[in-house]
């Protein structure tokens, strides 16, 4: 949807490039971060997308057509845009500042504030309470949702975006990143967006594409960046812990083991016994008749008692679901000082268990593998 083909800017009294050939593209309905430190060209390479900026060299294509052969004016009208300072019209109603680029496009006013309403729904904002405020009635975080929406009105396929959640409070951040990415898994627009935070980008990316001195030193998803940098400037950005990031990108599912062996209330200690030492486990799950998870007995306690299983299991102290990120899981673990976690869907059926040692296994697997 977005493709840079060799993009160079070089400001007039320089001769240093700003960028320098950079090529990459965002395919459609993803999100691509540009990520480095300040003064890398990441600002200045998403400009050059909607000719705020002239590129000096090179061509950019959205949607297959070069960029260059658009009206500025128009072409701006097209793709949407979100900036740190938010930029809303103190004077217009909150209505009115989403419906600003539907207006500019001749849009039935009907329509557009039917759009408008739709809109805030969508981020947890009452329409019938928000419409009719003006900026200054609202927190930081509610303004920059709207700027937000205000960029999306139109529909536009494109969307750029210049550190939108820099100016915003951890909290408000967060809540407001998490929303975005809801919205974003309906909407599929193709966003490419300036960061300097390692972990937002993490976040928020499908792939990331690292600058140093205006030139592009890796383009890859999160994941690849983290388990792989290309060199030792990526590795020091990405920084020391970044192993633990990757937990956030991984579910519990790619480290989960399937299908383990459980046992009923019913079960004898015996046989319980015999299925962990076949299996290596120090304790095994026990379920319902309906499979769903209902504590646990470990092998010290079966081989020391004689009965039924039901007669001497253990709650689980919790559980945890396969969509569920590691960082998730780990934590949960650490909270619970536990080494494993059994693991449910959502309608409480046991479908497997992680473990530390499982996890660690994974995250070494990947960098053997690299």
């Amino acid at each position: 949807m977005i493709r840079l083909e060799d993009v160079s800017k070089i400001f007039p009294g320089s001769t240093t490039p700003a960028v320098d050939r950079v090529t990459l593209e965002v395919p459609e309905g993803e999100i691509c971060v540009l990520l480095g430190p300040s003064g890398c060209g990441k600002t200045t390479t998403m400009k050059m997308v909607n000719r705020l900026i002239e590129p000096s060299g090179g061509n950019i294509f959205i949607g297959g057509k070069n960029t260059a052969d658009y009206d500025p004016v128009q072409l701006r009208r097209t793709i949407g845009y979100v900036i740190q300072q938010i930029g809303l019209f103190p004077n217009k109603t909150i209505e009115d500042n989403i419906c600003l680029v539907p207006d500019m496009m001749g849009w039935d006013r009907k329509k557009s504030r039917l759009r408008a309403g739709e809109l805030l729904e969508m981020v947890a904002l009452d329409p019938g309470t928000f419409l009719k405020r003006y900026p200054k009635e609202l927190s930081g975080g509610q303004q920059q949702r709207i700027g937000v929406l205000r960029a999306i009105a139109a529909d536009p396929p494109v969307l750029l975006m210049d550190e939108p959640f820099g100016a915003i409070d951890p909290i408000n951040r967060d809540i407001i990143q998490v929303e975005f990415l809801k919205m974003q898994a309906q909407l599929k627009k193709t966003i490419m967006f300036v960061s300097h935070d390692i972990d937002e980008a993490v976040k928020m990316a499908d792939r990331i594409a690292i600058f140093r001195s205006g030139r592009l030193v890796q383009y890859d998803t999160p994941d690849n960046i983290l388990a792989h940098p290309a060199e030792r400037f990526v590795s020091d950005f990405v920084g020391g812990d970044r192993t633990l990031k990757r937990l956030q990108l991984i579910t519990v599912r790619d480290a989960m083991q399937h299908e383990p062996p459980r046992v009923t209330a019913d079960d004898s200690l015996a046989a319980a016994v015999s299925i962990m030492e076949e299996s290596g486990h120090q304790s095994i799950v026990m379920v319902g008749k309906n499979g769903r998870a209902r504590g646990f007995v470990q092998l010290s306690v079966a081989r020391a008692n004689k009965g039924k299983v039901g007669d001497h299991h253990e709650n689980l102290p919790t559980t945890v679901k396969p969509d569920e990120d590691l960082r998730t899981a780990v934590s949960t673990m650490f909270r619970h000082n536990v080494s494993w976690l059994a693991c449910i869907d959502k309608d409480g059926t046991f479908v497997g268990y992680v473990t530390l040692r499982s996890i660690t296994g994974l995250l070494s697997e990947a960098y053997r593998d690299g």
